[in-house]
């Protein structure tokens, strides 16, 4: 019974030490002085209204949403088809290819950011909406495919068997039997691909321009060259964003479980 008192006391601790510093950043934002005051003498919604009135901030916004989108779309179709082929074949080596495809999740940072900027900086593609979204991809493409393969192991390829006896082309299989058995592992892959790539800094500072910045590249540069709290604002926003999605999939998912 002690011990339990203590694991209690230790996880609550650990879970006020995980949120503290992001739940610090609410009050700040409805701040009403030009400074990072905690806690805020008055509050005022002036750093909301100076994000949605900003065309700049808007466009930084805009370009991550984009971004993000097809980052997901592109992630998604091609994490779901690495982890049906790894799951499907059997070959020497096969253990490799899929420690190469969650390298990126092991690479520090800034080491693939280093790399990309080279390749980019050959074939022109610093500062495009296609730099962006490949570059996005190869951080979230390993979390699809993670989340995917982890769905396959769960799945009876019975089903799969039964379904092509009965005369079902494979496309046919992979559409009414494949893919709704695995779909919570896509969509946690989707959403997993999508907040990577809305958070993302490290890559996205190295390939960005002037002309094309996204939201978290905006957020790094008013930190260090000023001292904004419309910052704050877009923090939360950020936050809000994010916790939104995590609840619409973890609500979708019980839906689904509770029908089926």
């Amino acid at each position: 019974m002690k011990l339990k008192a203590i694991l209690g006391v230790l996880a609550v601790f650990i879970v006020l030490w995980l949120t503290l510093p992001t739940l610090v950043i609410i009050p700040i934002s409805f701040n009403s002085a030009p400074s990072f005051d905690f806690p805020p003498k008055d509050f005022s919604l002036r750093w909301y209204e100076n994000f949605f009135t900003d065309p700049a901030w808007l466009r930084s916004l805009g370009v991550t949403v984009q971004v993000a989108l097809l980052t997901t779309f592109v992630a998604t179709i091609s994490g779901v088809a690495a982890a049906l082929g790894l799951s499907k074949v059997n070959f020497r080596g096969k253990s490799i290819i899929e420690n190469l495809f969650l390298a990126p999740l092991i690479v520090p940072g800034i080491v693939l950011a280093i790399g990309m900027y080279s390749i980019f900086l050959r074939f022109g593609m610093l500062g495009t909406l296609f730099g962006f979204v490949a570059a996005h991809t190869v951080l979230a493409l390993p979390l699809v495919i993670m989340n995917v393969a982890a769905s396959l192991q769960g799945m009876d390829p019975k089903l799969q068997h039964a379904s092509a006896s009965l005369g079902a082309p494979p496309i046919t299989t992979f559409f009414r039997v494949t893919l709704p058995l695995i779909a919570p592992g896509v969509s946690a892959g989707a959403l997993f691909a999508f907040v990577t790539s809305f958070d993302e800094v490290i890559l996205s500072l190295f390939i960005q321009t002037p002309a094309l910045q996204t939201l978290p590249v905006k957020i790094y540069r008013s930190v260090t060259q000023d001292t904004d709290p419309t910052v704050a604002a877009v923090a939360v926003i950020m936050m809000t964003i994010s916790i939104i999605l995590i609840l619409a999939t973890q609500f979708f998912s019980r839906r689904k479980k509770a029908r089926s």
